[in-house]
């Protein structure tokens, strides 16, 4: 046989199952203080006896040394066994149960004694206490062996002392009594043994029920396990108590919710703070992957209540995985613009060549002339008002995207932003997200059109888009602005219902606000505030009407008025700076990667 492991010799007559191993402690533990309780009263219970015994001797020479006529007969007879002191000694001795009294005089000579040969013998121990006049209460051995002693002085009738007596209780007696004690003691020490066995007992099988079975070792070992797994895995776990506290946070979790361990023990409202993640973690919010954005990340959270009425949730982070399907939609935008940008170039090729096989030379001259005048006065137009050329591009892609859509998309005549955004791509980010959706909630009605006004009150900028969709329900004007709401069906990369959340969260991170009403003869009008999102005041706006800065707009084709249609092709190339998202999000469509992606395919056609 192959020899036993080191492991297991070192638990070697221990069991392991923890009911085994709680129910041998606690009963160990209980006739440990049985024990220990008996000795401690045992040992009182022995001087208890002996103070007794001394008592006892020591009333009883008392009631010896008060009759008179002892202390006659001891100064007028002689000591002898058959004398009346040792006559009335023996009858008290007798009738007391005392193992002896012995009557002396001032010398120590004994009167009286069970002995009658130790008669006129002096005594083995010094009276000279007693003979002093002072009551003596002792344990000693004499000549009839350990015995508890009491011993006083004998006075005669002018209160003279003229001897002693001595009374002695055989110590064996006191022993017996101790001894006859000890049954009971036990008997109760027992029945403390039998009640502590049960209690043992119920703990055990508490604790075994609480344990589920396992040994110390395995409880070990599953604690070490836990630990290494909360803290290695990439999924954030939160676990909280019936009240609502956090009781535990991994280090994945710290770092996808920006709190550091002090949130540990503080309620999930204090810890977090108000918003629909901690909603979403305190089960005010309830579902499965429930979609959630905490500072920069976008999160999938799940929780699942346990036995105890707490819950323990988990945290996924899907950022990379938004920004990879926000790229997706960029690709999908990008290929819709070149779509409707392919479609209107062999509209005008096909105009062109049927005017030169018309052998129309001159009015061909003419179109293509038109057609790069018109660009360069529209996009002259469109940057006058809108100066940032990134959100100009944006807003001409957009456009294009629109007339392939049937959708009209207008510029506002009160629209006038300057050239000096603080954050230019967080503005793509609300404009892109709120035009995608006003384009989505108009597509396919008739007349359809969105309008988009961009000014400025000081160095706060006001985005206002309106379109003449459905509109949004009263009762939806707050749920809309939720992360993971949407009206649309998801795409195949995940979940939608956050760009409209990113929206508010852009304006509400600079003091802004983002609100829906009802716009003018039906549809929907978005509001943005952004406090101090230009550098400076921005210059008043100039009274110069449609002919100065406005725009119009005829099936998403910007136009001036007095001159014939025509599609934005070409801006100034000012510059061409990273249109990047500043976050990630969804909306009823596709998303800001997509509208800074179509703002720089706009912006590099210039070139």
């Amino acid at each position: 046989m192959s020899p036993t492991p080191p492991a297991r010799r070192l638990r070697l007559g221990m069991p392991r199952r923890v009911f085994s191993q709680v129910l041998l402690m606690q009963i160990a533990i209980a006739a440990g203080v049985a024990v220990l309780a008996t000795g401690l009263f045992l040992a009182p219970l022995s001087a208890q006896l002996d103070d007794q015994a001394m008592r006892r001797a020591l009333a009883i020479a008392q009631t010896t040394a008060a009759q008179p006529q002892i202390a006659v007969d001891l100064r007028w007879t002689l000591p002898s066994t058959t004398g009346p002191v040792q006559v009335e000694a023996e009858r008290i001795r007798k009738a007391s149960g005392a193992d002896y009294v012995v009557v002396m005089d001032m010398r120590g000579i004994r009167w009286s004694h069970r002995d009658p040969a130790a008669i006129g013998k002096p005594v083995s121990t010094s009276p000279s206490l007693a003979l002093a006049g002072k009551d003596v209460m002792e344990i000693d051995t004499g000549t009839l062996g350990r015995s508890a002693r009491g011993k006083v002085p004998l006075r005669d009738a002018d209160h003279r002392i003229i001897g002693a007596v001595s009374v002695g209780i055989e110590y064996d007696s006191v022993r017996a009594r101790l001894i006859d004690a000890i049954p009971g003691l036990f008997a109760y020490a027992g029945g403390a043994m039998a009640v502590g066995a049960l209690a043992a007992y119920l703990i055990s099988r508490r604790v075994q029920r609480q344990t589920r079975d396992l040994a110390f070792s395995d409880i070990s070992a599953l604690l070490e396990e836990r630990e290494a797994m909360l803290h290695g895995i990439r999924e954030g776990v939160v676990a909280l108590d019936r009240g609502g506290r956090v009781r535990l946070l991994n280090d994945e979790a710290q770092r996808l919710l920006g709190v550091g361990s002090e949130a540990i023990g503080q309620p999930l409202d204090d810890a977090l703070g108000p918003g629909r993640t901690t909603d979403v973690l305190a089960g005010r919010v309830t579902g499965t992957d429930l979609l959630t954005v905490r500072g920069q990340r976008v999160l999938v959270a799940n929780r699942m209540p346990t036995e105890d009425g707490g819950a323990v949730a988990t945290l996924r982070d899907r950022t990379e995985l938004e920004q990879l399907g926000r790229e997706l939609d960029s690709t999908r935008g990008l290929i819709d613009a070149l779509r409707a940008q392919d479609h209107e170039h062999a509209n005008r090729m096909h105009t062109l060549l049927g005017l030169l096989e018309l052998e129309m030379y001159d009015d061909a001259v003419e179109f293509v002339g038109e057609v790069v005048g018109d660009h360069r006065v529209t996009a002259e137009q469109v940057t006058e008002k809108i100066h940032d050329p990134l959100l100009a591009a944006l807003l001409v892609g957009k456009a294009t995207v629109a007339a392939e859509r049937g959708v009209a998309l207008w510029i506002s005549d009160g629209t006038l932003l300057p050239d000096r955004l603080i954050d230019p791509r967080g503005l793509v980010t609300v404009v892109g997200n709120l035009v995608d959706n006003a384009l989505d909630a108009v597509a396919g009605t008739p007349h359809a059109r969105v309008e988009v006004e961009l000014r400025t009150e000081g160095r706060t900028a006001v985005l206002r888009v309106r379109d003449t969709g459905p509109g949004i329900p009263q009762e939806r004007r707050e749920l809309i602005f939720t992360d993971g709401w949407s009206t649309k069906k998801p795409p195949a990369h995940g979940k939608r219902g956050i760009g409209l959340s990113l929206v508010r969260r852009l304006a509400e991170r600079q003091g802004g606000s983002a609100e829906v009403a009802d716009a003018d003869g039906g549809g929907a009008e978005f509001t943005v505030v952004l406090p101090e999102a230009l550098t400076e005041p921005a210059l008043a706006q100039e009274d110069g009407g449609v002919a100065r800065n406005g725009l119009a707009s005829v099936d998403g084709l910007f136009t001036i008025p007095g001159q014939e249609p025509g599609v934005v092709r070409r801006l100034p190339s000012r510059q061409t700076p990273d249109a990047g998202p500043a976050a990630t999000g969804d909306t009823r469509n596709a998303g800001d990667a997509r509208n800074a992606e179509d703002a720089r395919n706009v912006e590099e056609e210039s070139r």
